[in-house]
């Protein structure tokens, strides 16, 4: 199928793509990779009336340090992610999953604004932002504003953006020396979205796990920290027991759905499987 007949726009700055969203409102979509809007468009599951293409704003595509962090922009694509030297050292975590990212032609296009803004449960970009606590900024006509990952997404395909705004850069506040981190993925063939995800952040000091982040994909509406899990490691000295509590715990924190590619029960047990590798890399590399 095609799309429907919209009016096009390529703007130029910023500023002329926040003032078209807000001349436009509920009827234009922004197309920044089109990964996701595409396909959308061409089954007429949306009929904007405007099609606002960002691919110009170049002022929106860099990777930028942060005072222990980093800025990225809305436009970086996904491999500028994957394969930046500054993303490597900073945020390893962040490099590995992109990885995992469909395929390497989609990785080339898609955004990690569009992403973020497109808000799919399964999708890796959000559990990330979730898991490194990311600031969104976002612009509208109004000005701008911030947004916690944590409160950002409020639903499958549902986030905190108005009608008129649109994400410019996210925020990565610097992880402490002595992190180390896992990434794990189950999906039914490569390339494809996940049926569970899990990645993790451990902090060792002296021996003993001084700050532990635990988050989960895939697996509910939203991605979720895993707070009982990431409770029961702080203070603890590391071992194959503690692990095992913790992903027993992260089991019992989420409430999958079933589907046609994996029951709740499975999902479940994913869950605690991939907390577990997901945590054992995080200790090793923290040692």
């Amino acid at each position: 199928m095609k799309p429907a007949a919209f009016d096009y726009f390529c703007p130029e700055s910023l500023g002329e793509a926040v003032a078209l969203l807000g001349d436009h409102g509920d009827e234009a979509k922004l197309l920044a990779g089109g990964q996701s809007l595409m396909p959308l468009l061409n089954f007429r599951m949306l009929r904007p009336g405007a099609l606002i293409d960002i691919n110009r704003l170049s002022e929106l595509d860099f990777v930028a340090e942060h005072p222990g962090g980093l800025r990225i922009g809305a436009l970086s694509r996904h491999h500028t992610l994957e394969t930046s030297p500054l993303v490597r050292e900073r945020f390893p975590v962040l490099s590995a999953a992109m990885a995992h990212v469909a395929h390497l032609a989609i990785r080339n296009r898609g955004t990690i604004g569009g992403s973020l803004s497109h808000a799919d449960p399964a999708a890796e970009l959000p559990l990330l932002a979730v898991l490194l606590d990311a600031e969104l900024r976002t612009r509208s006509a109004a000005g701008e504003r911030r947004h916690l990952a944590a409160d950002f997404f409020l639903g499958p395909l549902t986030t905190a953006l108005g009608a008129d705004e649109m994400v410019t850069e996210i925020v990565l506040p610097g992880l402490p020396p002595g992190t180390g981190w896992g990434f794990e993925e189950v999906a039914l063939r490569d390339g494809d979205f996940a049926i569970a995800a899990v990645a993790a952040l451990v902090t060792v000091a002296d021996g003993q796990i001084v700050a532990a982040r635990l988050a989960a994909g895939g697996v509910d509406a939203v991605p979720r920290r895993l707070a009982a899990a990431e409770a029961a490691l702080i203070g603890e000295r590391p071992s194959a027991e503690l692990i095992a509590l913790a992903g027993e715990l992260a089991r019992g924190e989420v409430d999958p759905p079933s589907d046609l590619h994996a029951s709740a029960g499975y999902r479940r047990h994913l869950v605690a499987a991939l907390a577990e590798r997901a945590l054992s890399a995080a200790v090793e590399r923290a040692g």
